[in-house]
């Protein structure tokens, strides 16, 4: 596996936002970010695991419904009144529950929480953190997104595809519209990554994770921190000229017909 571990302190000063900070992908970039010298605040509504993060960094923690328009905009504000500035905001908390299923078996319910999370969640953080960037002329917006808003899957989840498809759409178009004010906003594109809501996904279901596994041209799933990496270029100055794209970190499945045995 490639190495991952910080070669550079690239966001040193800088102020990061990251939701879902408590675990996975979150807690992976919590500790990337901070290794690179950003300044972390840590949301999560898991206050514990929150902390925790939070402490490792030497950051703050502001427990966060991320569906909640008040609870973001304090999330923001208290990133601001902390360090000063928000120069990046990766907005990235998410759930995949079980009963969000094929579009014949998944209620009406299931679909509402799953957009709210996944989707309205990010609209909001988009919306608190974008006047603070627009004032100093700069900023760096992450999106999570996923591989499924490019490709379709006959195990479907057809909430968490359809809310990773409008993260997608909306962060394009928020990169085009704001380029000019110096911020950038790109959807990560994960594929299937080793985190604890795939593992609890899976225990439920090991022909589904061999099946899906078959089709990942590197065959493995990713580890969190080989997307914390990713995030840390997008925040980067390195990444200066990408903006309002899908940044695909899949291992190639997008790009795979048949993939090797």
């Amino acid at each position: 596996m490639t190495d991952t571990s910080p070669v550079c302190r690239r966001l040193v000063g800088r102020t990061a936002v990251v939701t879902g900070a408590g675990s996975g992908i979150g807690l992976a970039t919590v500790r990337r970010l901070s290794a690179e010298g950003a300044h972390v605040v840590c949301a999560d509504v898991d206050e514990e695991r929150g902390k925790a993060a939070a402490e490792e960094a030497a950051g703050i923690f502001v427990r966060t419904d991320v569906t909640d328009a008040e609870q973001v905009e304090a999330l923001f504000k208290a990133a601001f009144d902390t360090y000063g500035s928000v120069d990046i905001a990766f907005n990235n908390a998410g759930i995949s529950p079980p009963d969000d299923d094929s579009i014949l078996e998944t209620g009406l319910e299931a679909w509402k929480r799953v957009q709210e999370v996944n989707l309205t969640s990010v609209y909001l953080c988009c919306k608190a953190a974008i006047p603070y960037m627009r004032a100093q002329g700069k900023g760096s917006i992450i999106n999570t997104a996923s591989f499924v808003a490019r490709m379709g899957a006959a195990t479907s989840q057809i909430s968490y595809t359809a809310s990773k498809g409008g993260v997608l759409a909306m962060s394009r178009e928020l990169g085009v519209q704001f380029a000019r004010d110096g911020i950038r906003v790109n959807a990560l594109c994960p594929g299937p990554v080793n985190t604890p809501l795939l593992q609890e996904l899976f225990a439920k279901d090991p022909e589904r994770a061999a099946r899906r596994l078959i089709h990942i041209p590197v065959g493995r799933f990713a580890e969190p921190t080989e997307i914390a990496a990713a995030v840390a270029f997008l925040a980067s100055d390195d990444s200066s000229f990408v903006n309002a794209t899908d940044f695909l970190v899949d291992g190639g499945i997008a790009g795979a017909y048949v993939t090797p045995v």
